[in-house]
């Protein structure tokens, strides 16, 4: 798994098209000798500080200052008062932008997603953004790891191919406070597929 290592390259693009280009791809974290993780299955593109509905849009600050730091690395963080998310910073270094990972297909350490997600029917274990860092227990501390380090334990690899016609490109969600045009913008990216056509 490791050595299929997305590459530095691969997140220095334009946020929008690693947006896209993510969903099917691997997101996993190593847990002791443990693989947790699954298919990225929907993902957001925040670009910059004119994008109004960007963590970025008032500057850098301690919150935000990864996403000014070199694409490849998470930005991860804390919200409402109860919740981590996850982020991939994207685009040149000095550059705010970072892609959403919101909601992904488990694949691997299912029996610890189970205990993470106890109680939860797994059709709702990974399926927001929320969700997914708890079943895969991603918090705080793992913020500004590198993403493409093959010795690092949060990373995203390779993993399936699903073509165009079964991916969709919608608006954001959640950020009507944005105003337009970054209501409308088509930044959320979602794979049109069911669970079984994943697994295959």
């Amino acid at each position: 798994m490791k050595n299929k290592t997305l590459s530095r390259d691969f997140f220095r693009q334009p946020v929008v098209d690693v947006a896209r280009s993510l969903i099917g791809k691997q997101l996993i974290h190593q847990i002791g000798e443990n693989w947790v993780g699954g298919i990225i299955s929907e993902t957001e593109a925040y670009d910059g500080e004119q994008d109004q509905a960007c963590h970025a849009r008032r500057g850098k600050t301690k919150r935000n200052a990864v996403m000014y730091g070199p694409a490849g690395y998470a930005y991860i963080y804390f919200t409402y008062g109860m919740h981590w998310l996850l982020n991939c910073v994207t685009g040149a270094e000095g550059y705010p932008a970072a892609v959403l990972i919101r909601s992904l297909h488990p694949t691997h350490g299912l029996e610890i997603i189970t205990k993470n997600r106890e109680g939860i029917k797994p059709a709702l274990w990974c399926n927001g953004p929320a969700k997914l860092t708890r079943a895969l227990a991603i918090d705080g501390s793992l913020n500004g790891c590198d993403l493409c380090q093959k010795s690092g334990t949060l990373l995203i690899s390779e993993g399936i191919t699903i073509p165009d016609k079964f991916i969709q490109a919608t608006p954001r969600i959640g950020i009507a406070y944005a105003g337009e045009p970054w209501i409308s913008k088509p930044w959320r990216f979602t794979a049109q597929v069911s669970s079984s056509k994943i697994d295959e």
